[in-house]
Parts: C-alpha cells; structure tokens; sequence
C-alpha cells in the first residue's frame, strides 16, 4: 500500500498473477475432470461392448426352442427356463468330456509352468556360446503358423501310435513353448544377478539357484504363464479334433461341436447354457489369479 492508503503497482501485479494461477488450476482441474469422465465413458462403452455377447449367451440359454427361432429375436426370454442347463449337461456326456479336459489341461498347465520356467531361467543366466542365437530361433517359431505344422506332426505322432491317444496333446508340452519361454526370460532378467552370487557363495549350483531363489521370486510370472496354459488348453478345439477319435476321450470344446453334427435341428438354447458352462472354469480362474496374472505381466514388461 502506498503513504496514500491505494494499492501500489507491484501489489496490483501479484493479485493479477494470483488470479491468473487460479484460473490455470482451475482450468486443469476441469480438464482432469473431464478427462476422468471421458475415460470412464470409454470403458463402460468398451465393456458393454465386451460382455453383450455373454448376455446374449445367457439369455439363449434361457429360452425355449420356439422363443430361440423368433423374429425379431427378443433379448429377454419370457419364462427363464433355468431347467436348460442340467439338460444341456446331460444331453450329451459333459460329466465325461469335463474329466477328459481336465486331465489333459492338467498335465500341459505342470509341464509348461515347469519346463518352460527352466528354460527361461537358463535364456536368462546361463552363460553359453551361440545362446543368443538359439534364442532367436526359438522365438521364430512364434511366427510358423500351426496351420503349416498340422500334417507333418499327424505323420509323426501317427508313425510313434499317437493317435487317438493324449499323448500329442500332453507330451510337446513338456518340451517348451516359445512364448511362455520369452515371457519367464523376461521377468528372470529383472531380478537381481547378485542374488545369483550371494548364492554361489553359500555352495548352491544352477539347480539350486533357480528352485529357492528364481521360482519363490516369480510367482507371479509363472501365474501368468499358468493361466495362459490354462485357458488354451481348455478351449482348444483344432488338436483334440485332429487326434482324438473315440468318443470317450472327446474334450470340452469338441463336445459342444457335437451338438451341431450329432443331430438335424441344432438345440441352440442347450448349446448356449453348456458353453456357459464349459467357460466358467477359465472365468474363476481369472477371477481368483487377476492380481498375480496383472503383476506377472506389468513386472515383465517393465523389467524386461
């Protein structure tokens, strides 16, 4: 304030900054705001998007055969039939085709967890000429469509009497998968080599190493990888069809195809309530495994 009692100048440039930094903040604030809402939006669109198929599913499979043939289709079926459901699990030996997937998703899911984390722990810290090299070439078959290796490896499991066997189904499991490989060598490299060498000191070899130090340290790299295994080999459709001949050793997916060739008019409201089913399982296991999946593939990404 000036002698006269009237604002001096340079107090009448500090208000005007002060408003001016008011506004700004406020301005971003608003931004923010509307930033926050435009996301939301985004992702309430994308999930209805997302999750109108299931819906869809789920309302087929409560409805009569008649209310299913109806045009235009109604979206709420007038007397839920809930009774569909023990129906459609009965109308073909689901019990059955449920041990069959799970036996065999059982044994891909302990081999790639294992092999495939062993490989990687040694992509990752074994030293070795050309490893670089042999790396490269493991990811390249990333890039070998199955399409292309469908005839040579029915040859091969055919000459070793494979066929109509699990065996083509369990057993390459255990010889490594190139994408689970490069997903644990990834996350193996992010963790600190000196753990290694503190470890060598206290007389522990490469076996050692990896069993107490990498695997504790990698749980959930390898629940991401079980889940991957998990739901891949659940719904995998091509190999079961190709190698599995007699019907009691159908998978999950290739029952749920027989109901479209076993009989004329397909029983689409049966057909719905038994995939609802069949995707449950990979459903709770997301459910209960999300945490470590989301921290397997953050972790991985960052430190790779």
């Amino acid at each position: 304030m000036s002698a006269e009692g009237l604002p001096t100048e340079s107090a009448i440039t500090t208000s005007a900054a002060d408003r001016r930094s008011y506004s700004v903040a406020g301005s971003r604030r608003r931004g923010e705001r509307v930033g926050r809402i435009g996301a939301t939006a985004l992702v309430i669109l994308f999930s209805v998007l997302i999750l109108l198929p299931v819906f869809w599913m789920l309302s087929t499979a409560l409805k009569t055969r008649i209310e299913v043939a109806q045009f235009p289709p109604r979206w709420f079926p007038a007397d839920p039939q809930w009774q569909n459901f023990p129906e459609a699990l009965t109308f073909l030996p689901f019990n059955l085709y449920f041990r069959n997937t799970a036996i065999i998703t059982a044994i891909v899911l302990v081999g790639d967890v294992l092999m495939n984390s062993i490989f990687g722990y040694a992509f990752a810290r074994l030293r070795a000429p050309g490893k670089e090299v042999l790396f490269v070439l493991v990811l390249s078959t990333m890039m070998v469509p199955y399409q292309v290796l469908m005839v040579p490896q029915y040859v091969l499991f055919h000459s070793l009497g494979w066929v109509d066997t699990i065996r083509p189904l369990t057993i390459p499991a255990w010889f490594g998968s190139a994408f689970l490989i490069f997903l644990l060598r990834q996350f193996y490299r992010g963790i600190p080599t000196e753990l290694d060498d503190a470890a060598r000191i206290d007389g522990c070899g490469y076996i050692s190493i990896w069993w107490r130090i990498m695997v504790p340290l990698s749980k959930s790299a390898l629940a991401a990888a079980a889940i991957f295994s998990f739901t891949y080999n659940w719904n995998d459709f091509t190999a079961p069809l190709i190698y599995l001949n007699s019907p009691d050793k159908m998978t999950v997916a290739v029952g749920l195809a027989s109901f479209r060739h076993r009989y004329g008019a397909t029983p689409w409201n049966l057909l719905m309530a038994a995939s609802l089913v069949a995707v449950l399982p990979c459903v709770i296991l997301f459910f209960v495994a999300q945490r470590y999946f989301i921290q397997g593939i953050v972790v991985t990404g960052v430190k790779g």
